[in-house]
């Protein structure tokens, strides 16, 4: 179908660029996967490419800066090379619309969040002109599309998109849409393949995924998803993100504590520790019943990690406010926090808040949260020093190629020595030394669990019969 893009008879060749989350990166292995199912092979650069992807993100006000910089240097090799294609998906292409077409004219091809299927049919018109496409509602559910994993051994699974929720700083409903599950039939049949594939690791991925279900029969079905893929013999982990915490019951957590395969883990994101910030963003639960969901979890699962996300210098929050969200990471002693400065997104209600504080009063709330959660997580992390970790063994470290790196079922990071090891199985490390964002040991041996590791990646197509359901 895409044979007239490119005029020469070398190699058609292409390159994906992801930012955002782990729902960007889930999407781009589709994209990615339907590039080489026209015969296209992966590039080493953009340079080389002959079509070019930006998958992107608008959670941050940096996204835009982000990616206009990245297509003015396209711009540049596009001069050079005219016949290559330019594309840009996701988040930010939903939001600016036609807006990148006025800003990037030499772009061929945008398309949105809800119309990833039509990426080869939308460079195959680009040959003629320009081609912009932005659906309201999602054509083909992503994951029954072809996928070229990034890793042999894990594998993302979307069990729904969009989101029902109305949190004043985010701008995921608009560009994402309301929340569509699969059906769980779907998803196993998925995760089944992948596991005969050599996957020994899923990530489940939601805006909201304890709300997984209710749009199918009216009550949340994640706790018996959860039961449901801990049956498939071959499966050593599930991790899922991320659960809104006014929807994380307690029959998740009993899963959790119940299934064999499902990770010690779990990111419940705050927010702010402040009732009255908390009530501005929308966001349905107190302070106290946060903590309340924490000590379930913790009362139910003995070692579980606790991670969140935090937001500072939401409109109108004052020091009071932000002592009160102090006061809650003493009290929860998270594992570890995803820390942020906020960011008024247009298409938000926040935006139009009024109270919005000087960068500097942000920056210096900031950083003593950042002091205070660090000394907390080395904490957490020296904790553990002395005791012999399961680890799935991910691959060379990147800062010190001369070690392993990869995470427990906890979600620490751990870099060891284990020559040897194989990328994709589970090694017992002995844990030496503690540090506020990662731990060091030592390999004492792999386990009995098979490797993941194939060469090539696969090229996986996931189980038919998946839709948009409800």
């Amino acid at each position: 179908m895409l044979r007239s893009i490119v005029v020469s008879t070398k190699e058609k060749t292409y390159l994906v660029r992801t930012f955002g989350c782990q729902m960007n990166e889930h999407d781009s292995e589709r994209m990615a996967g339907m590039l080489e199912g026209e015969g296209f092979a992966k590039a080493g650069s953009a340079e080389d490419a002959d079509v070019v992807v930006f998958n992107t993100c608008c959670i941050r006000e940096n996204a835009d800066t982000r990616l206009y910089g990245n297509l003015g240097h396209m711009k540049r090799i596009k001069d050079l090379r005219p016949d290559m294609r330019i594309v840009v998906g996701g988040c930010l292409a939903q939001k600016d619309r036609h807006i990148i077409q006025q800003k990037a004219p030499w772009v061929d091809v945008v398309l949105g969040t809800h119309n990833l299927a039509s990426l080869p049919r939308l460079l195959a018109e680009s040959c003629e002109r320009p081609a912009f496409e932005i659906l309201e509602q999602t054509e083909v559910f992503p994951s029954a599309l072809p996928a070229r994993r990034s890793s042999p051994w894990h594998a993302w699974v979307s069990i729904s998109i969009g989101c029902n929720n109305s949190c004043t700083f985010c701008i995921v409903p608009a560009v994402r849409g309301p929340e569509v599950s699969r059906r769980g039939s779907d998803i196993k049949a998925e995760v089944e393949a992948l596991v005969a594939d050599g996957v020994v690791e899923v990530t489940l991925l939601g805006q909201n995924v304890n709300s997984y279900g209710r749009d199918l029969d009216g009550t949340p079905l994640f706790a018996k998803l959860l039961r449901s893929l801990d049956d498939i013999a071959g499966l050593e982990r599930i991790r899922f993100t991320s659960p809104h915490p006014k929807d994380f019951r307690a029959d998740t957590v009993e899963a959790m504590a119940e299934c064999r395969s499902v990770c010690e883990h779990i990111h419940l994101p705050l927010q702010s520790g402040s009732d009255r910030v908390l009530k501005l963003m929308k966001r349905a639960y107190t302070r106290r019943r946060y903590l309340d969901k924490v000590k379930m979890v913790r009362d139910a699962i003995p070692g579980v990690a606790v991670t969140t996300d935090i937001i500072v210098g939401f409109p109108g929050e004052t020091e009071g406010d932000f002592q009160a969200t102090l006061e809650v990471v003493d009290a929860a002693r998270f594992d570890a926090a995803y820390t942020f400065q906020y960011s008024a997104r247009p298409m938000t209600a926040a935006a139009d808040m009024p109270g919005h504080l000087p960068k500097e009063v942000v920056q210096e709330r900031y950083d003593r949260l950042v002091e205070r959660q660090e000394a907390i997580s080395l904490a957490s992390n020296e904790a553990i020093v002395g005791s012999t970790e399961e680890v799935l063994v991910e691959g060379p470290s990147k800062k010190n190629p001369a070690k392993l790196t990869g995470r427990t079922r906890t979600n620490r990071l751990v870099h060891f020595d284990g020559k040897g090891t194989e990328e994709g199985r589970l090694a017992s490390v002995a844990i030496a030394t503690a540090h506020p964002h990662f731990l060091e040991g030592r390999s004492e041996g792999m386990g009995e669990e098979r490797s993941a590791a194939r060469m090539p990646l696969p090229l996986a197509a996931t189980a038919s019969g998946c839709s948009a359901a409800g």
